[in-house]
């Protein structure tokens, strides 16, 4: 189980209508959000992993303590939620030392992992992982094996291998099907389509495969009250706002239906494949 820890006013769709001049002066929500995800996890003795971005940690340490308080993985999503496809080889560098050493400042412990903001790892930047064995993360989970049209690079194995020596990269979840990826792992896809299909997807994962999958989501899906930004484009609103109001409870389903655990514990002691990648 992982949350990519942004708020509503961060995510890449909203980037051509709200300046990052205008964050601070935004109502923030992942606060609150943070803490109610935290207390859906305890009810079910559940433990995930929280890639969180640098920003927020600065403004927030509380929540960062206390997702380590309560033994789930602190991980980066770097500090401010720029896609990494959009940054140089220096500047992505700089992104990702900086938010690590932040995390782990607030945190008191060592942040292995990393996902980059949109899955913007692909084949135009494979030097992004050069960067990120350089700055000493262990694995990455940055990209999506799917065909879409703001990210993803389908033709990437599905699960985890080692993409450099000592790094991994380890994709959120597809399910093929007729030889195409389909994202079965959370996002707007879980809020868009039926649970029983995806939590139907997973157990195939699980009893196909027999893989463990990853589930992401953000802590502004499950918050309706969230301010609704004006002006945006159709599908941008469609897939930001759509079943906003049933995520919390499919959550609470998910979370009784499957066993989750942290990224780390899961992946990093295991033996995977070595995939070679070419930068």
């Amino acid at each position: 189980m992982t949350i990519d820890v942004e708020d509503y006013f961060q995510v890449s769709a909203f980037a051509p209508y709200i300046r990052r001049d205008e964050w601070d002066a935004r109502e923030c929500r992942v606060e609150r959000n943070v803490h109610r995800i935290l207390d859906m996890l305890s009810e079910r003795g559940a433990k995930a992993t929280f890639f969180t971005l640098g920003w927020i940690a600065e403004r927030y340490p509380q929540i960062v303590r206390r997702i380590v308080a309560e033994g789930h993985e602190l991980a980066s999503h770097g500090y401010g939620h720029e896609r990494a496809s959009d940054l140089s080889e220096p500047a992505f560098l700089d992104d990702v030392q900086r938010a690590k050493a932040i995390l782990e400042d607030i945190g008191g412990v060592a942040v292995k992992g990393y996902r980059a903001p949109s899955f913007s790892i692909g084949t135009g930047n494979l030097w992004a992982f050069d960067c990120l064995l350089a700055a000493g993360y262990r694995y990455s989970s940055s990209i999506y094996p799917i065909q879409h049209d703001h990210y993803g690079m389908p033709d990437a194995p599905r699960f985890a291998y080692q993409v450099r020596d000592g790094l991994l990269e380890i994709p959120v979840t597809t399910l093929r099907v007729l030889n195409r990826n389909l994202p079965s792992s959370g996002g707007g896809y879980f809020r868009l389509l039926p649970y029983g299909l995806s939590r139907w997807m997973l157990g195939r994962v699980n009893g196909g495969d027999h893989e463990a999958a990853i589930f992401y989501f953000h802590p502004w899906e499950i918050d309706p009250g969230q301010p609704r930004v004006a002006g945006i484009d159709a599908k941008s609103r469609f897939r930001h706002y759509v079943n906003i109001g049933r995520m919390e409870k499919r959550l609470q389903r998910l979370l009784t239906d499957f066993r989750w655990g942290r990224m780390d514990q899961i992946f990093l002691n295991r033996t995977v494949a070595s995939v070679a990648t070419t930068a």
